[in-house]
């Protein structure tokens, strides 16, 4: 990726976040976006003066809407463009995009898909809401205007991991190793921080290896919901007594929603709706994470093969498809407590995860 490319898109992020529009240039034409979320009043009547920029949402948080079953958003995973109509304002685009009160508030409609006419710049304009940690709803027009610019290609490459780096390392005791080294990575685009704690010393053996995904409820906190601290101090426990290992500490909150979208899923979760579905209902994949991040800090660090410590076969698949072998994958098997025993029981039969 070219630094035009990252300096576009990470413009362009930083742009939605304010509450500011974004032009995604492509051959097939220019459209212009406005993030539901951060969008107010006065921007939006600035945005769109005639009420006529329709609405695009993900294909998950159609379908929970029950808006797939149309022509023109039977195409499945692509984005699916909700015609504006009169009563189509602001807050009820704020009800479609945000799930908080599906259960309470009954939405206006009658709401008619249209087809898209560039799903490439479609879903680059939701990937950038993703990014920027914004629901996955944005008002779509056709035409330029955007504080900035940017291309779909631009959007995919910001996400691309080869660029990352090694920018620090440094020794750091822990209370399970006191030899230990961490390394900390950074892109040319990405603003967050990846960081590798190596504990031990390598030895040319395949090291144990646990990709962690940044948990700052769990690992901080000390969060009954999840297992996540629990996790990460088992794994660097593990790696001591196995002579050396890595931990790989990744900025992928919420499995890649952000934190924010993670104490939304929370307050479903409350509702009565799991993991799964409260991902799903707010408009998100079921897993947003990208394991190829992890694959390339493996390769800077000169590691190749690994003994992986997970339950997730995403993770073996993510890194044997990004060039690391998995030689052995370790179980890590703790005990469960009465917050977080649903919790365990949906990532076992929904998300595939092993014991």
């Amino acid at each position: 990726m070219t630094t035009h490319d990252a300096r576009a898109a990470a413009q362009a992020i930083d742009a939605l976040r304010r509450g500011w529009p974004v032009t995604i240039g492509s051959p097939e034409g220019t459209l212009t976006i406005l993030a539901v979320e951060t969008a107010d009043g006065p921007r939006l009547a600035e945005f769109d003066p005639a009420g006529e920029a329709d609405l695009l949402l993900s294909s998950h948080r159609a379908t929970v809407l029950k808006l797939v079953n149309q022509r023109d958003a039977a195409t499945p995973g692509w984005p699916v463009l909700v015609e504006r109509a009169p009563w189509l304002d602001l807050s009820a685009a704020i009800a479609l995009a945000d799930p908080a009160h599906d259960l309470a508030t009954p939405l206006k409609g009658p709401y008619r898909t249209k087809p898209l006419a560039d799903a490439v710049s479609a879903d680059a304009a939701l990937a950038l809401a993703r990014l920027a940690g914004l629901l996955p709803a944005v008002f779509a027009k056709a035409g330029g205007g955007g504080f900035a610019t940017v291309t779909p290609d631009s959007v995919a490459a910001f996400e691309d991991p080869t660029s990352l780096r090694i920018a620090a390392r440094a020794r750091l005791p822990v209370e399970t190793a006191e030899k230990a080294e961490i390394v900390a990575f950074r892109g040319p685009a990405d603003a967050g921080e990846h960081v590798a704690l190596i504990i031990g010393t390598p030895d040319g053996s395949p090291p144990v290896v646990r990709l962690h995904s940044e948990c700052l409820t769990g690992d901080v906190l000390g969060s009954l919901k999840c297992d996540c601290g629990p996790q990460l101090h088992h794994a660097l426990a593990t790696m001591a007594e196995s002579g050396w290992g890595i931990l790989l500490y990744l900025r992928q909150e919420g499995r890649g929603i952000g934190l924010v979208n993670k104490l939304r899923a929370y307050a479903l979760q409350d509702q009565g709706f799991d993991t799964v579905d409260a991902n799903l209902r707010l408009g998100f994949a079921i897993d947003a994470r990208d394991f190829r991040v992890a694959a390339r800090m493996l390769e800077l660090l000169g590691q190749d093969r690994v003994r992986l410590l997970t339950n997730n076969p995403a993770k073996v698949a993510g890194l044997e498809a990004a060039g690391i072998a998995v030689a052995e994958r370790l179980a890590l098997a703790l005990p469960s407590n009465p917050h977080n025993a649903h919790y365990l029981e949906v990532k076992r039969d929904r998300t595939g995860h092993l014991l």
